[in-house]
Order: structure tokens, then sequence, then C-alpha cells
């Protein structure tokens, strides 16, 4: 292979890409530029800088993604109800394919000539990232360290951060500290005690939210204004996409909600149990689903419902910027046309309670049919017995073969 002359590496400031930060200058005896997405993870930001600097990186790129984050990828993925495995939010996976357009875009900028990142060898981000990079920018040298060096552990990667002076956050005498990603729609934890599936997060692991034990004994009510599907405004205060989020990510964590304690099955093909608080996506996922079942047609929210784990299954897997994603998406959008209104929900100890939901504009809910008292002849009843003949008549069919064998 070609000598590598400049890279540009996915840093974030934390153990990991510290530590690989000077690797490659070592073992490549490249330059390399670092490049920090800001998604929200906020206090992360000068930290990397400083660091970075300390090393002496020359070009250091240190990106405001908060609002395209929300809008262009967090927005579309909500609008489909997407979770994976029937409880991920898809906090971790939503935020890898922006951040390898930027990192594409970055290395175009500076005429790198390979991109690097801190993904181990056993985890989803490796496939998120590089399906991202390959689809973007097909010819990109990657260098993945984990998949290069003997620093096999977290326990070798402190030793090595210790003897080439790298400042590592939440150092601890008993281990490692905790494996965690942090954006404005979720922060995950995964290692320590959380390797043992049967043992109970340690409390002062959690840090968005409060335990629903010591949330506010009275509840709180929010409006949300939702437009093509996307939440506008909060409490009747326009908002753009980043702030809803935030606005959310606030007043979920005070209430003790979102907080997800996970046994997932990786793309790779091991499970792996994780953490995770995404106390703004909780409120977003359920009050969306309210909106929906008062402006979607019944075959169409049944549709999307049918779409939905495959749609979800791709981001996760990070096939976010493939042909079957975009087109799916082009049809989850479609569907968005008519989902206006509004919705109030309740927050109360670690739950999201709907108590109302309206669209003056493309509501299908006709109280006048559905109505359990005089509804002036808008709904014949007796249509029904019809309907239901029919729809029995494979089963009474079937029967009657039956009763006839017996």
């Amino acid at each position: 292979m070609s000598k590598v002359k400049k890279v540009v590496l996915a840093y974030s400031g934390g153990l990991d890409t510290s530590v690989i930060l000077k690797w490659l200058r070592d073992v490549y005896q490249c330059e390399v530029v670092t490049f920090t997405a800001d998604i929200g993870q906020g206090e992360e930001l000068e930290p990397a800088r400083a660091k970075a600097k300390q090393f002496g990186v020359k070009e250091i790129f240190i990106d405001d993604l908060r609002e395209e984050f929300v809008r262009d990828f967090v927005f579309p993925m909500f609008r489909a109800n997407a979770i994976y495995e029937g409880e991920y939010l898809l906090g971790t996976s939503i935020a890898r394919p922006l951040i390898a357009k930027r990192q594409i875009e970055i290395a175009r900028k500076v005429k790198a000539d390979a991109v690097a990142h801190g993904a181990t060898g056993k985890g989803n981000d490796q496939v998120r990232f590089e399906l991202g990079y390959y689809a973007l920018e097909p010819n990109i040298r990657v260098i993945a360290p984990w998949r290069e060096w003997d620093l096999t552990s977290r326990e070798k990667l402190l030793a090595y951060a210790e003897t080439h002076g790298i400042p590592v956050e939440m150092k601890k005498k008993k281990g490692s500290p905790y494996s965690m990603d942090a954006n404005l729609l979720h922060i995950s934890y995964e290692g320590r005690i959380l390797e043992d599936p049967a043992k109970e997060p340690e409390e002062s692991m959690w840090r968005w939210t409060v335990s629903p034990e010591k949330a506010p004994n009275r509840a709180e009510y929010l409006d949300l204004a939702f437009r093509k599907g996307d939440i506008v405004a909060v409490n009747g205060k326009k908002l753009p996409p980043a702030k809803v989020l935030e606005t959310l990510n606030q007043l979920g964590g005070r209430h003790g909600i979102g907080r997800l304690d996970l046994v997932e099955n990786r793309f790779v093909g091991m499970k792996s149990r994780g953490c995770y608080e995404t106390p703004g996506g909780t409120i977003m996922l359920k009050a969306h689903r309210a909106i929906e079942s008062i402006t979607l047609d019944r075959e169409v929210a049944h549709l999307k419902d049918d779409l939905m784990p495959r749609y979800a299954a791709l981001i996760y897997n990070g096939y976010w910027w493939s042909p079957e994603r975009v087109a799916l998406q082009t049809l989850i959008d479609q569907t968005q046309q008519v989902v206006n209104g509004w919705v109030r929900v309740k927050l109360y100890k670690g739950n999201v309670i709907v108590v109302g939901r309206d669209s003056k504009t493309d509501s299908l809910f006709d109280p006048t049919i559905a109505t359990f008292e005089e509804d002036q002849g808008a709904y014949n009843q007796a249509d029904a017995a019809g309907f239901i003949r029919l729809n029995a008549l494979r089963m009474r069919i079937a029967a009657n073969l039956k009763r006839k064998k017996s």
C-alpha cells in the first residue's frame, strides 16, 4: 500500500481517539487532522481542541452540526417511528452517517488520502463509519487502529495514555471509565459493571436523568405542535429542530424519562449490553405516534409499521446512505404531509402519557361516526353484518370441511 501522508481522524477527545491520535503519528508517520463533530455533547469540545493542540495538530476542525443533525437525521428517523429490537431509539446509530459525511468533506478540503475512526473491531460503529465513507468517497483509504494495534483492552489503553501523558476523563483507580457516546439525542454507556447483564447499573452512572423515585411528585404537561411529522413548537413557542430536542431533553430528564437497559444484537454477530438515556426522543416518539393516530389513513399507518423494523435495522447496521434507505425515506416523508396538529403529553416519574391530540386541518377522526350516542344516520350498523360474514367466509369453508372429515 502507498504511504499515508495525511489522515482525517474522527476525534472525540475521549480515551480511544486520544490514544489513536498519538498512535497514528507514531506508526504511520503521517500528518493528522482532527475533526470533532459538535452534535450536542457539549463539554467534550474544548478538551478535544486542547488535547489536539497539545500533540501539535495543525489543522483542527470542530464543527457545529447540531442543527443539521436534528433536522436532517434525527427528525427524518422519527418520522418513521424507528426503534431497533422494540426498544432502542438509535441514538448512536443515527449520528454516524453525519460524522462520516463531514469527515469526507474535510478530507477533500485538506487533500487527505485517508480517514480514521476509533470504533473497535467488535462493534457496530466501524461498519457504520466505513459504509458511510465508501458510499460518499468510494476510493478513500480507511485506518481502523482497533483492528491493527495490540492495545486489546481498555486497561491497556489507560496504561498507554498514562505513559504518553494523555489526560483521560473520569479516570478511576478501580478499572476503566465507561465507554460513553453522547449527542443531542442520547447518551450511551458500555463496559465496567454493564458487561455483566445480571447486574443493575450504578445510579451514579446516569448523567441526564434523575431516577423516577427522585422525580417531581407533580406531573408536568407539554403541548407539542407538529408540521409534516416534525415538532415545530413546544408549549406554543416555535423552536428550531435542535432547540426542540434540547428542550425536551431537559424536561424529560427532570422527570426521569428515557432510561433504557438493553441487551441488543450487534450487526457483527454478538450480543451486547448497553444503557441509554434518551429523554427527548422518548417524548418525541410517543407524541409522534399520537398525532399520526388521527391523521394517517389506517392502511398507510399499518404499512409504516410493517416497514419500520426494516428501516430501523438499516440505520442500526449503517446503511443510511444506501439506496433502499433513501427509497424508504421518500415513502415515509410522503406519508407525513398530513401529519399536522398538536399533542398534549403528561410527564410523570419516568412516564410519557398522551392525554390529548388534535388536528384542525388533517384529522380523520370523525366524532359523528365514532360516537356511542345517536349518530344521526352517519353509520348504518346493519352494514356490519355483511362485512363480518364476508370476512368469515374462508373460516366457515374450512370449518365445514373439517366437520365433513370428522
